[in-house]
């Protein structure tokens, strides 16, 4: 049996810093959302657990070994379940590591799923939840694996209606950015809570939900890496761009659009005028479409 599972790419369309615990973790509230652009796990029974990485994102983990979120993930599950089954773990890597879009916290939850259905886990919700959070606080966002407003440290989800159809183009300067090094360079006032409803019927409207709102961590990402501003600058400045604003802690930039078609076509503008980024164009997920 062979079963596969989709990571998508996680992206804050908006992100608030609103405070900060005295164990020195801040509170963040988000509307964080998922782009149909992502990396693919399969897996299948194997003598012992291994991974097999492949796909052109390949070299940025390369220097990770064993301390991949997936081989992690894979062992806490097997630990959980105290099974003794093994499984061959393929990640076809396509997102860029350490940029702000989730992708190693996206990869360990589709391979907790994929894993629990090969092994025949039996485990909840809730059980999945406490193990995804000794991975790191995005895992429940992850987890839950559509639209949804997060807050806490990350580790709070409540989903929202479904998001309109809208388009999306990702970029990143081929910068990473460590998120503890932005949250620690990142200075001034905490804001609020930033929640709307209802949810708005298409892309502009959504566009002009979030305008108001913004990523409190750009300023001291484009001071840690001040390529991200001539990102958003050439984001912003595509046809059919109706918000562009950068996503998490960094380096990763969006520009949403009306649709996937409008999208795809400022990628080919994007790509060829910036041919060294990494860029991709794709869909937002209204539900939830962690697998297949």
């Amino acid at each position: 049996m062979v079963l596969t599972a989709f990571a998508p790419a996680k992206v804050n369309l908006y992100l608030h810093v609103i405070g900060r615990r005295p164990d020195g973790y801040h509170l963040v509230d988000s509307l964080v959302a998922f782009a149909d652009v992502g990396d693919r796990l399969t897996v299948e029974p194997g003598a012992s657990l291994s991974l097999e990485i492949s796909g052109p994102e390949t070299v940025g983990l390369a220097a990770v070994g064993d301390d991949n979120l997936v081989l992690r993930a894979a062992r806490l599950l097997a630990d959980y379940s105290k099974t003794d089954r093994g499984a061959v773990v393929h990640l076809e890597k396509n997102l860029p590591i350490a940029a702000g879009i989730g992708g190693g916290s996206s990869d360990a939850a589709a391979a907790l799923r994929a894993l629990a259905a090969l092994w025949q886990v039996a485990i909840g919700e809730e059980a999945m939840l406490r193990l995804g959070a000794e991975l790191g606080a995005d895992l429940a966002v992850c987890l839950h694996g559509g639209a949804a407003w997060v807050g806490g440290i990350g580790d709070r989800v409540e989903p929202t209606a479904d998001l309109p159809q809208a388009g999306i183009v990702l970029a990143n300067p081929r910068r990473e950015l460590p998120t503890p090094a932005v949250f620690a360079a990142r200075a001034g006032p905490f804001g609020k809570a930033g929640r709307f409803a209802p949810m708005p019927s298409d892309a502009a409207g959504l566009a002009r939900a979030l305008v108001p709102r913004r990523n409190d961590l750009s300023d001291a990402a484009i001071g840690l890496v001040p390529e991200i501003a001539a990102v958003l600058a050439r984001l912003a400045a595509l046809p059919g761009a109706l918000l562009a604003r950068m996503t998490g802690s960094g380096a990763t930039c969006f520009a949403l659009f009306a649709d996937r078609g409008t999208a795809e076509d400022a990628l080919a503008l994007l790509a060829a005028a910036e041919p060294r980024w990494w860029c991709a164009a794709g869909g937002l997920i209204a539900g939830d479409r962690r697998s297949g």
